[in-house]
């Protein structure tokens, strides 16, 4: 059997990186040094490099060593949120996360994607929204098109590729609702 997929015709069409070259460049320095550095940068220097490159980052927000925010003119973070060491925040499209949020971790939150059923592998990416109150596990991974509902935890480990509902309990792979969190 031979193989269908045509990496050569592949056209990196369908992604809009929302700025210019030289702007990547410069966000790819400063994340080198100050994000994926495992250096304690305090939280407020983070957050305040963040907003220049254009994030909207809300009061409180707790940033840990070793982050890789990859547009961070696409990320959108409410009031007091944790963000854990070695989270990847692969947001394509843009990446909400409101307020009073954990992501712990090594939790991967991929807004991007190929689709896979096209010998082309066209790109297939899409916004992620973690709504207030939301804990996302560590070691999560999260794919691009998810919303997660106020309140609702995704156990460490996970693996979710549909929104969730609120005030839900999220495991495995796939992951599946196994209860309520508040009753």
């Amino acid at each position: 059997m031979q193989s269908k997929v045509k990496l050569t015709d592949f056209r990196p069409t369908g992604l809009d990186r929302g700025r210019s070259k030289l702007i990547e460049i410069l966000w790819y320095f400063t994340k080198m040094v100050f994000f994926l550095s495992a250096l304690p940068f305090p939280s407020n220097v983070k957050v305040f490099l963040l907003k220049v490159f254009g994030a909207k980052v809300g009061a409180g927000v707790v940033l840990k060593p070793r982050i890789n925010i990859h547009f961070p003119w696409k990320l959108s973070i409410g009031n007091h949120v944790w963000i854990g060491e070695e989270v990847f925040l692969l947001n394509f499209e843009p990446l909400i996360i409101g307020n009073n949020v954990c992501v712990s971790q090594r939790a991967f939150l991929c807004g991007g994607n190929h689709d896979f059923r096209d010998p082309a592998m066209p790109y297939r990416n899409g916004p992620i929204n973690l709504m207030d109150g939301s804990w996302v596990g560590a070691s999560v991974f999260v794919g691009p098109g998810v919303t997660i509902g106020i309140d609702t935890v995704l156990a460490a480990g996970s693996v979710v590729t549909k929104s969730v509902p609120h005030n839900s309990i999220i495991r495995g792979n796939p992951a599946k609702n196994v209860g309520l969190r508040w009753k």
